[in-house]
């Protein structure tokens, strides 16, 4: 298996997952989520339920948090309505 075990991204290509079926990354998934290459390039990530699962939920409490964010700045004040426009020239961005 031509797999990379680079501390950042562990990789496979998709031929070894088709030529092999899923005990190609059985081992890789142990050390976490792996990436297919397709055409040398990355184009799938394959990970465990558990990462899934907690990856899913680290997400959910983020977006739980920003939205409480957004409402206290609502509830405090600390919100103006402004055009697009005037946004886009605040933040200097081509229109």
């Amino acid at each position: 298996m031509r797999s990379s075990t680079s501390a950042l991204r562990k990789t496979i290509p998709a031929t070894e997952i088709k030529r092999r079926g899923l005990s190609a990354i059985d081992k890789a998934l142990k050390r976490g989520p792996v990436h297919v290459l397709k055409g040398n390039e990355p184009t799938y990530v394959i990970m465990a339920e558990e990462q899934y699962r907690e990856l899913s939920e680290r997400y959910r409490k983020s977006y739980v948090s920003r939205i409480r964010r957004s409402l206290e700045d609502l509830k405090e004040g600390r919100v103006r309505h402004v055009t697009a426009q005037t946004l886009i020239d605040e933040l200097r961005l081509k229109s």
